[in-house]
């Protein structure tokens, strides 16, 4: 099997032979590509499968990896060598196959829980497990924490300050980051731990990040165990390895430590999962950790126009801490990047959509998106499209009325409004306690008819304290939050109940979209979703929108340099998700990030330009 189709970069990182690889995969460059086939090339020298592991962060690239090696395999099998006969020294374990029974059975492609899954079912004897051990997700521990909570005798001051959630991101950090919980600072926190450990113990569990943590604590408490492993995986292919976290590294790291055959790919400015524990000092550190690794830098763009291409890389160059490297690509110039000024959210969003109807009409575009930093964006511009009759879909979550906090609000308004409605008395009755649903039940209907629907929200979120409730038992209260503040700031356009609830029930009753016909729909669907979503995906346009101060960059990253970088990363991501147009729109305050794109490569619209100082005297 020859490698054609790639370029002389990705052969270079194909081809390498024993030793550490560092595979520097800028935006578009042919990563998966590179992967796969470098993965095929250790085959056909004769790499035995049942030594290899590919690691993933996600089952869906996994997929992606092991179909297009199927593909290839199918396509030339004859050129990969077949298994050497079966025999004590070189006995597939059947536990690590891979799910796929027409792929190479003996290799494993998969995530690192997957991996470490696998290695828990057959060491598990060593944690007071059996082999048929249950995997708790995060509902199921919060579950396990109360009750260690409940039978620990904690003191009503230290039960609220140390909720289920509270400690679960406490526990969750100790194993992401391998601290020793003895060196905690809250002694409480540790002592809990170790019951919460026990506990799972006593239910023949772990919790998912026992998977990364236990076979950490596996390999460095056993080095005959280790030595086994190592013995067993002499190659090891990591994609996407700007997104580990300590106990990643530290299991890649330790199953590689012997034969050194580590092959890792990765781009540093595309890493944006830093609030999941992810820290792309691991790839920078690539070289200090193999000081003989073979670095072949992939900087040919292949989804991009050149515009895009070259303003991306403007705004990337401004930060400091990276790889350096320099994207460019053969694809045509393209048109500059289009950045437009609005006078609001909803105006922004009618902009958008409006733009977004003309393009279906008169382009032969097949794929568009609209990009947003946060979840509650999606409120003014989901209300856009359905106006405009438009199909749309939000990637990866929930359509903003969908979204619990905000039915449960409107739920509130509407029982105000109309005291018979059971339907909404049922919601507050299972969404609050019993005081604050009493309260709500009692006087909501006298509220109604005396406030403003932004005041009656007020009144709702003092009585329930909604926000101390989001914060104490909702994994991502930050963006709840917001979503409520978004609802806050469209209700503030209304002076009656009954008009701002009918626009509510209205909106929601012309999204008629059904899943059953997205399919068929597939090119005149609009896609929705946060520029975290769209990591890994390309569309024909992108709308990017909210590149204001205060939102990307985001206002709680104001505080750190490096929070400011990594807000740089996602506007790098957002600009580079577009292979052929790219729209940056604002309102208010334009982003820092606007003035890093020179101004040859952008077209302006609307607005009085990033030097105007009288808007920024406005701000004050």
């Amino acid at each position: 099997m020859t490698f054609d189709e790639l370029n002389d970069k990705q052969r270079t990182a194909v081809e390498h032979g024993e030793g550490p690889l560092l595979i520097v995969a800028g935006a578009g460059s042919g990563k998966t590509k590179t992967l796969t086939s470098r993965l095929i090339s250790l085959l056909q020298r004769g790499v035995q499968p049942e030594s290899i592991i590919a690691i993933t962060f996600t089952n869906k690239a996994a997929g992606e990896v092991r179909e297009r090696v199927q593909k290839m395999i199918e396509d030339a099998p004859s050129v990969i060598p077949a298994p050497e006969p079966e025999s004590a020294s070189n006995k597939i374990d059947s536990s690590f196959h891979g799910n796929d029974k027409t792929l190479v059975k003996e290799l494993f492609l998969g995530t690192f829980h997957s991996f470490g899954a696998r290695i828990l079912k057959k060491e598990a004897r060593i944690f007071g497990r059996t082999a048929n051990y249950t995997i708790f997700d995060a509902d199921d521990s919060k579950s396990l924490i109360k009750k260690v909570v409940a039978g620990a005798g904690l003191s009503e001051r230290d039960a609220k300050r140390l909720t289920p959630l509270v400690l679960r991101r406490e526990f969750s950090k100790i194993k992401d980051e391998m601290v020793d919980p003895e060196q905690a600072e809250d002694e409480l926190v540790y002592r809990l731990f170790k019951l919460y450990e026990q506990a799972l113990q006593n239910n023949n569990a772990f919790d998912f990040d026992d998977l990364i943590q236990k076979p950490v604590m596996l390999f460095l408490g056993n080095p005959e165990i280790l030595a086994g492993y190592q013995e067993r995986f002499r190659y090891i292919l990591v994609d996407e390895y700007q997104d580990t976290n300590t106990a990643q590294y530290m299991l890649i790291k330790l199953l590689a430590s012997k034969y050194r055959n580590l092959s890792v790919v990765g781009d540093d400015q595309q890493s944006i999962f830093k609030f999941r524990g992810s820290d792309f000092r691991n790839f920078l550190n690539f070289e200090k950790d193999w000081p003989d690794a073979k670095v072949v830098l992939l900087e040919e763009n292949y989804r991009s126009t050149a515009n895009i291409i070259k303003a991306a890389s403007a705004v990337i160059s401004h930060n400091h801490l990276q790889k350096s490297k320099t994207l460019w690509t053969n694809n045509p110039e393209g048109g500059k990047v289009k950045v437009v000024e609005q006078y609001s959210a909803d105006g922004e969003a009618e902009w958008v959509a409006g733009h977004l109807d003309a393009i279906r009409l008169f382009s032969d575009y097949g794929s568009l998106a609209i990009l947003y930093r946060t979840n509650a964006q999606s409120r003014a511009l989901e209300q856009a499209l359905i106006e405009r009759g438009m199909s749309y879909r939000i990637f990866g979550g929930l359509k903003f009325y969908e979204r619990k906090e905000i039915k449960d609000i409107v739920a509130a308004l509407r029982y105000g409004s109309n005291p018979q409605d059971s339907v909404s008395l049922d919601r507050l009755k299972k969404s609050f306690l019993k005081k604050p649903y009493t309260q709500l039940k009692e006087e909501l209907p006298q509220k109604a008819a005396m406030l403003r629907p932004v005041e009656l929200i007020g009144y709702i979120l003092m009585v329930t304290d909604y926000f101390n409730y989001i914060e104490r038992t909702q994994t991502n209260s930050v963006e709840r939050i917001e979503n409520i503040k978004e609802l806050i700031e469209f209700a503030s356009g209304f002076e009656k109940m009954e008009d701002f609830l009918e626009r509510i029930s209205l909106l929601e009753a012309t999204d008629t979209v059904k899943k059953k016909d997205l399919k068929r729909v597939q090119d005149n669907i609009v896609n929705l979703m946060t520029i975290h979503m769209s990591k890994g995906l390309e569309f024909d346009a992108v709308f990017v929108v909210g590149v204001n101060d205060g939102l990307l960059p985001h206002q709680m990253s104001y505080h750190n340099e490096s929070e400011i970088e990594e807000e740089r990363r996602l506007m790098y991501v957002a600009m580079t998700r577009a292979r052929r147009e790219l729209y940056l729109t604002f309102y208010h305050l334009p982003s820092r990030f606007l003035s890093e794109i020179p101004s040859g490569l952008m077209e302006f619209e609307g607005g009085r330009g990033f030097d105007d100082e009288e808007r920024y005297i406005e701000m004050d």
